[in-house]
C-alpha cells in the first residue's frame, strides 16, 4: 500500500488531487491539508512514503517542505504540481520525483504515480544485458545500470557495483535497453533516470546529470530536458 500525503493551500486543486487519489487501489490517503505547516508536522512523524505538494504557499513552501524531508533523510518521496514553470532545474535538487505543471490530466498524475511504483519496486525491472567479451560473457542485470558513456571505439556501462567496456555502440545498446526508464540523454550517453538524483545546467544547450550510487557524470541536451519536463516531470 502506497501512504500518500498531500497538501495545497488552494482547497479546489487539493480536493482534485484527493479525487485522482482516491480512484487509485494502492493510495492510502494519510493526509489532505491546505496547511503547509500541519504538512510539516506530519512529515516529521515519518509515516508517509509520498508527499504530494504545491510550491509557492503562504508560510512555508514546497520546496522547503521537500529540502527538510532531504536534509533530515526521511524516506518520503516528493511530487511537486505547481502552476509555476521556472523551478523543475532546483527541483532535482532536491531530488523531486516528478515536476507537474497545472492545469494537468488525471492521466498526467497517474503517470507520475506509476513512475514512482516502477521505481520503489525494482524487482519488477527485469532482464540482462549480455557483454560478450573476450573468453567469456558477462550478463548484468538492467535494473543495476546507473548509465553508459561512449568514448572514442568503446563504450562505458557504470552499474551500482562494477564498470563494465564493451565495442557495442550508443544505437545498439539503445536498441537493447528499451525500458521506459532507459533514455538516451545525448549522443555519447545513455542515462536510467531511476537512478539520476539531480541535473544541472552546463552549457546553454546542455546540463550535467549526477546518480545515486556513482560520482560519475552524464551529459543531457536542452531537447532532452524539454522531452523530460514534458513527458516525465
Amino acid at each position: 500500500m502506497m501512504k500518500v500525503g498531500i497538501v495545497d493551500d488552494r482547497l479546489i486543486d487539493l480536493d482534485k488531487l484527493r479525487f485522482i487519489l482516491e480512484e487509485e487501489e494502492d493510495v492510502e490517503l494519510v493526509f489532505a491539508t491546505t496547511s503547509p505547516e500541519e504538512a510539516y508536522k506530519e512529515i516529521q512523524k515519518n509515516k508517509i512514503d509520498l508527499l504530494i505538494a504545491d510550491i509557492e504557499m503562504p508560510g512555508i513552501s514546497g520546496y522547503e517542505l521537500a529540502d527538510f524531508i532531504q536534509t533530515h533523510g526521511l524516506l518520503i518521496t516528493v511530487i511537486f504540481v505547481t502552476a509555476k514553470s521556472g523551478y523543475a532545474v532546483h527541483a532535482f535538487e532536491l531530488n523531486v520525483h516528478d515536476y507537474i505543471l497545472k492545469p494537468y490530466t488525471k492521466e498526467r498524475l497517474q503517470r507520475a504515480l506509476s513512475r514512482y511504483r516502477e521505481k520503489h519496486h525494482a524487482g519488477n525491472v527485469t532482464g540482462r544485458l549480455i557483454l560478450k567479451q573476450k573468453g567469456h560473457i558477462e550478463m548484468i542485470p538492467k535494473k543495476d545500470i546507473i548509465f553508459a558513456e561512449r568514448t572514442g571505439r568503446s563504450t562505458t556501462i557504470f552499474t551500482v557495483d562494477q564498470v563494465y567496456e564493451t565495442y557495442l555502440t550508443m544505437n545498439e545498446l539503445e536498441g537493447t535497453l528499451r525500458e521506459n526508464h532507459f533514455i538516451r540523454s545525448h549522443r555519447s550517453f545513455i542515462i536510467n533516470l531511476h537512478y539520476a538524483k539531480s541535473f544541472s545546467i552546463y552549457t546553454k544547450k546542455s546540463y550535467s546529470v549526477s546518480f545515486e550510487g556513482t560520482k560519475k557524470t552524464a551529459m543531457l541536451t536542452k531537447e532532452k530536458m524539454d522531452y523530460l519536463q514534458k513527458y516525465y516531470f
